[in-house]
């Protein structure tokens, strides 16, 4: 029997497409992996390994060693553990087998003298808890060390983002004095030797991951913009060499020499730019499943042997009696045996009222216990939990996106090579056909060649454009996190929305009241109702008196009052008894209700006095004034729309009803949502979600883009790729308008990019002087280049003025 398993490995080092390339060969190569999926996005491999004969901590740390064998690194985190009841070597051996057996464990150290063993770990494949289980099972204790748990991978994020800051600033300072000693004559500083000097650190020091970058895909027999940037700024720098050392040789062609040193320093200052503000990106993609783990609760209560005893969560077990209070969060799937609550379940369901739970309910861990005190059997925990779910769902989903492939990166892998290969035509035709001196001729030409090809306006091209686009959406209350989701934007083709928070309001309102029996006008039951629930903190109680409040009724006490824990309020007032509550909760007293009741697409409070109906009250969350319009609107863009929500049927029909969306899916858990989603994507139909709670973010991270509500909860909003701070969705229609026209500016910016290298390049081949015209001069070359990367940044802030 396969024992197939999928983990999730977070890799370091990996800067382009190319990369991620190499890292799923590496891990392809071994016969147990089934399936691999790499995306350097994410900086992370999703693979699926057949474990059966080597068992799946073998095949971890042969991924990994794979890994590294290709120079690329794995993020771990690390802890350090208590250990107690050892007493020799034999024993330290034991641990330290015991905890190198869990799958995920990269290294143990265990130290005799000191009890404390050194665990490095992958922490989306295992965790302390289950480590500390490990120790226990050999027959030791273990006791994790929280004040000292680290984690790696974030301190490595740091230390990455501090190094490119400082090579930012560095390169910053200075290309700044570069460029203005290459333009205006400054004693000292604009001496050709001094240039050269100031130059060559940021070429060789910041300039040197980029050639890292590019031998890595010269491995591969690729080429990327990382290949553009180190071509064409050694280029421009090795030329402007050549001229500071060797002028004569370029005065003998009756030229002047003429420097580049600035387009050179300048062109890595921009990218060191563009890939510090991607790194930023990527940091907030990981937080997001940090705040999700943080949720879940960190000690349980759990009754072993008649006392009732306080535990870590990481040691709760299956079948453990867990008993959960009022305002805790409830830490582990499982059972309600005995008690009663109201839970708000909106981190699962989104749904923002709290729902009853009785004995033989089954409940979430991360939900949390508003009311009543309760029993609980453990059921599920950990990985295996709702929450856990979500979190694995995300971390499955963030990884398994596609890269974007940047068109500049598409045409450098052709353009890169054939400009080199044009070069390299040119040197040896002028070599070996030309007239003396044909070496000095050959090799100018061939650096002339080059240096119209040096990629300016090209690195330009994207980020200009995405900077003035990004801009423009900020000002409108649109966050985009990056140039990969601004150009997914321009191509959806299905916009699903939640209900809950995203087309309605996300709270509860009195819709409506409907009088029963009797003379009670619609003011006096509001009173009756309002007083009644006024010291009740239950939503829809307080959505009741907020009504009251509203419409300027004064309320009064109760002579006596008892709150009935998932049911309602009993009390009396001037000798009459008076019962408010679900439907449900007056058929147990006995009153007799209306049928439509239970048919009703809104909660329904129902009011009795003296045991006879008085009023219905209906409860709802209402859409938002701006829902209607924002789906007309996308509907017109040619975008089909779509509702997933976690409410019931009657609820989600009428809603989507109201706002005019035709296709509803109800009732939906997470994982559900997120079944959808990669349905749509199987049809080839590229699909945004709209969200604003944490159990969107599964299919957040799963939709090619992800739009998030700004007054939604943070974990949506770190897993999506889209912020709407406003929280309106008309803002979605004008992300997807802004996301077209940047596209449409970015391919124009490309054209010009490349229209004087695609003329100049035979021009700087020596083609005119086969007809009697001089050669290419440097300095037509370098206002060639000029004027194109004018050209890119002003049709870039064209994008400024134009209307979405």
């Amino acid at each position: 029997m396969n024992d197939n398993k999928t983990i999730t490995i977070p890799i370091t080092g990996m800067t382009c497409a190319v990369c991620a390339q190499s890292v799923g060969k590496a891990i392809k190569k071994h016969a147990f992996v089934n399936w691999a999926e790499v995306n350097f996005a994410s900086e992370k491999a999703v693979v699926t390994v057949n474990s059966t004969q080597s068992g799946t901590t073998a095949c971890i740390n042969s991924i990994v060693h794979s890994i590294k064998e290709e120079g690329y690194g794995v993020m771990t985190s690390k802890t350090e553990l208590k250990i107690a009841d050892m007493s020799c070597a034999a024993c330290v051996s034991a641990v330290e087998r015991a905890i190198n057996s869990v799958s995920g464990v990269v290294s143990a150290s265990v130290n005799l003298t000191t009890e404390m063993a050194v665990v490095e770990y992958i922490s989306t494949i295992t965790n302390v808890g289950e480590i500390v289980r490990a120790v226990t099972v050999s027959g030791y204790k273990g006791q994790p060390s929280e004040e000292i748990v680290r984690d790696t991978e974030r301190m490595e994020r740091e230390k990455h983002y501090a190094s490119l800051k400082t090579a930012l600033w560095t390169s910053a300072v200075i290309s700044a004095i570069v460029m203005t000693a290459s333009m205006v004559q400054i004693p000292v500083l604009s001496n050709p030797y001094v240039l050269f000097a100031l130059t060559a650190p940021v070429q060789f020091i910041s300039g040197m991951r980029f050639y890292r970058a590019a031998l890595t895909a010269l491995r591969h027999f690729s080429a990327n913009m990382n290949t553009l940037i180190a071509v064409g700024t050694s280029a421009a720098f090795f030329y402007s060499a050549f001229a500071v050392f060797f002028p004569g040789t370029i005065h003998r062609h009756g030229m002047e020499p003429h420097l580049y040193f600035d387009t050179s320093a300048v062109i890595i200052t921009l990218i060191l730019f563009g890939r510090l503000l991607e790194l930023r990106a990527k940091g907030h993609t990981s937080e997001a499943i940090k705040k999700l783990i943080d949720m879940q609760a960190k000690t349980a209560s759990v009754i072993r042997d008649n006392v009732e005893t306080a535990i870590p969560i990481d040691d709760v077990v299956q079948g453990d009696i867990v008993i959960v209070r009022p305002g805790e969060r409830i830490p582990v799937d499982g059972t309600i045996i005995d008690g009663a609550s109201a839970v708000d379940e909106s981190t699962i369901t989104g749904e923002g009222l709290p729902v009853d739970k009785t004995k033989g309910d089954h409940l979430y861990g991360g939900t949390l216990n508003m009311f009543g005190a309760f029993k609980m059997t453990a059921s599920r925990i950990g990985k295996d939990s709702m929450l856990g779910s979500i979190i694995r769902l995300i971390e499955e989903a963030q990884a398994a996106k596609a890269p974007i492939q940047r068109l500049a990166d598409k045409v450098a892998s052709v353009f890169v090579p054939v400009v080199i290969l044009i070069a390299l035509i040119t040197f040896a035709l002028w070599f070996f056909l030309g007239a003396e001196p044909s070496f000095n001729r050959a090799m100018m030409n061939f650096i002339a060649v080059l240096i119209i090809a040096c990629p300016c306006a090209l690195g330009l091209a994207t980020p200009t454009a995405v900077m003035v686009g990004t801009g423009k959406g900020a000002e409108r209350g649109i966050l985009i996190k990056g140039p990969e989701a601004l150009e997914r934007a321009h191509k959806i083709q299905v916009v699903a929305m939640d209900k809950t928070g995203t087309l309605t309001q996300g709270k509860p309102f009195l819709t409506g009241v409907e009088l029963q029996h009797g003379n009670l006008s619609e003011k006096e039951a509001l009173r009756t109702a309002a007083s009644a629930e006024k010291y009740s903190e239950h939503p829809i109680a307080k959505a009741i008196v907020e009504r009251a409040m509203t419409e300027g009724i004064q309320l009064f006490d109760l002579d006596s009052f008892v709150s009935i824990t998932g049911g309602g309020v009993k009390g009396t007032y001037k000798g009459s008894d008076i019962l408010i509550g679900s439907a449900r909760f007056l058929a147990d007293e006995g009153i007799e209700l209306i049928e439509s009741i239970s048919g009703s697409a809104k909660t329904t409070v129902c009011l009795a006095i003296d045991k006879d109906l008085k009023a219905v009250f209906s409860i709802s969350d209402t859409i938002k004034k701006t829902s209607t319009d924002a789906v007309t609107r996308l509907k017109a863009l040619g975008i089909e729309t779509i509702m997933l929500t976690g409410d019931n049927s009657a609820a989600a029909e009428a809603i989507a009803h109201e706002a005019g969306i035709s296709k509803v899916y109800a009732g939906l858990l997470p994982n559900e949502k997120l079944e959808i989603i990669r349905s749509i994507k199987k049809d080839k139909k590229v699909v945004a979600m709209v969200g604003d709670g944490i159990n969107d973010a599964p299919a957040l991270a799963e939709a090619d883009v992800g739009i998030a509500l700004g007054t939604g909860m943070d974990i949506a909003i770190e897993s999506a790729d889209i912020i709407l701070i406003k929280g309106d969705l008309m803002a979605v229609a004008d992300a997807i308008s802004l996301s077209r026209l940047t596209i449409r500016t970015i391919k124009e910016n490309l054209f010009w990019a490349f229209f004087y290298n695609i003329v100049g390049i035979p021009i700087a081949a020596g083609v005119l002087t086969l007809f009697g015209g001089p050669p290419l001069n440097p300095m037509i070359a370098s206002f060639a280049m000029a004027f194109s990367s004018v050209s890119v940044v002003s049709n870039s802030l064209r994008l400024k003025k134009k209307r979405l």
